[in-house]
């Protein structure tokens, strides 16, 4: 095998292949890349067994082949070389000299015959959205998918097709992000419904570049892909019985109040100071006429904020777990949202203010409060 690229796009094509590569592995190939110098240019792939990217690169190809080398040193190589050219040759031996400019490398590879083979999705029904929707869908629900290993199925997002929009949704027992956005085009009668594992979103965000280039996404029997321009990753599809999430959100609700999303920012910001990880305490929140009193106590004080609201709160008080609240007023694309509670012990709703578009949807449960708090 003998290539010559540039520094900066191999570089790139191997941190974006190496985002997936198992750091320690009874295999030793997968702590690699594999390299494989085509006529018509590179491929390199990272493979974790759960995770696979392949990256697609112009190179100059002197001798087609293949081979595997370390992500971690690889990656380090590069990085230390200079704005050049960088020519690397491997011979059948599996050694390995990296030349750019007057700097040079000796290291060992390994055979391509050891790295597995990623699964394709060649067959399988597929839809098309823009990189820009799909990174912000994805930034705008993950903080809800579940770390909890004991229900696999919440530990990824939900994907949900009807004839126009890709609805998204992740739950953690503790809260619910939905984010429902148009479809370029989706092939026609299929209504798709599959789950993606969280730490394959957060690579498919990192890929997807803020345009309207598109990223086509096809749902295979075990597995899902997601092609985006020269790079494609692939998952492994998570299996079991999502949340009826629909039945979930509560309906009908008496108190529907409206706010600023920067000013609830604010307002949670400044009574979570004396709040952390060793003093926790819920935000008491009492919604009046025209306001939201903001309360939080712990061993090192109290803290107290109002924040304008329009609508009457008619002074129901609920507790909150404030980085959950936070989290989700955060993530809401819109400036201006809508408040729908209850009960005290009922969920509370932020949703898109009256006469905007219904593309989201945040539910976050109440924490009871102790009468000292």
């Amino acid at each position: 095998m003998k290539f010559s690229c540039e520094k900066s796009i191999l570089q790139s094509a191997v941190t974006t292949a190496g985002r997936v590569v198992a750091p320690k592995s009874s295999i030793q190939a997968l702590e690699g890349v594999l390299i494989e110098a085509e006529r018509d240019g590179l491929r390199l792939s990272g493979y974790n067994l759960e995770t696979g990217i392949i990256t697609n690169i112009p190179a100059d190809v002197a001798e087609e082949g293949a081979i595997v080398l370390s992500a971690r040193l690889f990656g380090e190589i590069l990085r230390r070389m200079p704005d050049d050219m960088v020519s690397i040759a491997a011979d059948p031996s599996c050694s390995v000299h990296i030349q750019c400019g007057p700097t040079s490398f000796d290291i060992m590879g390994s055979s391509d015959e050891d790295f597995p083979e990623l699964p394709s999705v060649s067959d399988g029904a597929g839809l098309t959205i823009t990189q820009s929707d799909l990174r912000a869908m994805i930034g705008q629900t993950i903080f809800a998918v579940s770390d909890n290993e004991s229900r696999p199925i919440h530990t990824g997002a939900l994907f949900e097709t009807d004839e126009e929009n890709l609805t998204m949704v992740a739950v953690d027992g503790y809260r619910l992000a939905l984010r429902r956005e148009k479809l370029l085009s989706q092939e026609r009668g299929s209504k798709l419904s599959f789950v993606v594992p969280g730490a394959a979103l957060s690579e498919v965000e990192k890929i997807c570049a803020d345009s309207d280039e598109p990223v086509t996404v096809t749902q295979g029997d075990r597995h899902v892909t997601f092609e985006i321009g020269g790079t494609l990753l692939v998952a492994r599809r998570l299996e079991g019985e999502f949340l009826n999430y629909r039945q979930t959100i509560p309906q009908n609700n008496a108190v529907v109040l409206e706010a600023e999303a920067a000013d609830l920012q604010r307002s949670i910001d400044r009574a979570s100071l004396i709040i952390n990880e060793k003093l926790k305490s819920p935000l008491r929140c009492r919604f009046d006429d025209g306001s939201l009193s903001i309360t939080s106590k712990t061993a090192i004080g109290s803290a107290f904020d109002v924040c304008p609201i329009t609508g009457d709160g008619k002074g129901l008080e609920i507790g909150f777990n404030n980085r959950f609240l936070m989290d989700a007023v955060k993530a809401a694309p819109a400036s201006r949202v809508r408040l729908e509670l209850n009960t005290a012990t009922s969920p509370c709703l932020i949703l898109p203010q009256k006469g905007e578009r219904d593309n989201f949807l945040y539910m976050v449960l109440p924490v009871r409060l102790r009468a000292s708090e």
